[in-house]
């Protein structure tokens, strides 16, 4: 959707813009089987759009899933062929619903990737703000008005497959957060990771734990959900790592819902 393919009041030209960024569960990695049935939600009629700053940057789309399938760059972001389902559409339609401002989202997320992968200087960080740039000269050159900027965060399992000291963790997270934050970025809104599901013996509570000491400290982070630690309990994961679709869908409901109440609370005093 461009400027001059909308006909609708100067309401609906207000967006935020969201970078949804990290590894493969914000990448999505959903899908469906016999016993876990439930799909992508419907995305509801004006809720949220995606900007493809790579593969299609002239206008915007409906926020459909794989959200981000098509946003790889060589010596960028390049998470190939292994999206399939990710927790953005839900989370654009608890956003909408509570604040009937639709998202702009911008993909930016790695599967595999480390915190150490995402430092200033590096591709995948230098890729992440090039993206954000040309959707703001997108949005602007069209006439819409950005009313807020945010990055929604979900990554830490490579890290604790290494066993990072969570200490470790929470420095390079700050340094790649004020490289976000110095390029116009309002508030981190944080998806906490799970749990390993496999028998490999790794254990991510350390990394757990200091993300939420990072939402504890860092007065620019907003912990959003933490629905992805009760998946494994609830025989929600597909694999070592990732989760059936359902999952994507709760975590992104809950994240939306609970950034939407911070913003509406944060910003106009309520």
């Amino acid at each position: 959707m461009t400027r001059k393919e909308n006909t609708e009041d100067k309401q609906s030209l207000t967006v935020d813009l969201f970078m949804f960024m990290g590894q493969s569960n914000m990448a999505g990695r959903g899908i469906v089987d016999k016993v876990h049935t439930e799909g992508v939600p419907t995305l509801k009629e004006g809720a949220g759009y995606e900007y493809r700053a790579v593969s299609a940057p002239g206008r915007l789309y409906p926020i459909s899933e794989p959200f981000g399938r098509r946003e790889n760059r060589k010596g960028g972001i390049d998470d190939k062929a292994m999206k399939t389902g990710s927790m953005v559409t839900a989370f654009a339609n608890a956003y909408y619903e509570k604040t009937n401002i639709p998202i702009v989202g911008v993909s930016a997320s790695k599967g595999g990737s480390r915190i150490d992968f995402w430092q200033p200087g590096g591709e995948f960080l230098n890729d992440a703000i090039e993206r954000m740039k040309a959707a703001e000269e997108f949005l602007n050159a069209n006439r819409y008005i950005i009313r807020h900027r945010f990055m929604v965060w979900c990554q830490g399992e490579s890290d604790g497959d290494i066993s990072k000291p969570g200490e470790l963790y929470r420095q390079e997270f700050t340094r790649m957060l004020d490289a976000m934050l110095d390029v116009g970025i309002e508030k981190c809104f944080f998806i906490k990771i799970g749990h390993y599901n496999g028998t490999g013996g790794w254990d991510y509570d350390e990394i757990r734990a200091a993300q939420e000491s990072i939402a504890q400290m860092n007065e620019n982070v907003v912990m959003v959900s933490r629905a992805f630690g009760e998946m494994k309990a609830r025989g929600l994961m597909k694999d070592d790592f990732h989760y059936f679709q359902e999952a994507y869908n709760t975590v992104g409901r809950e994240a939306g819902e609970n950034t939407a109440d911070f913003v509406s609370g944060f910003y106009t005093g309520n």
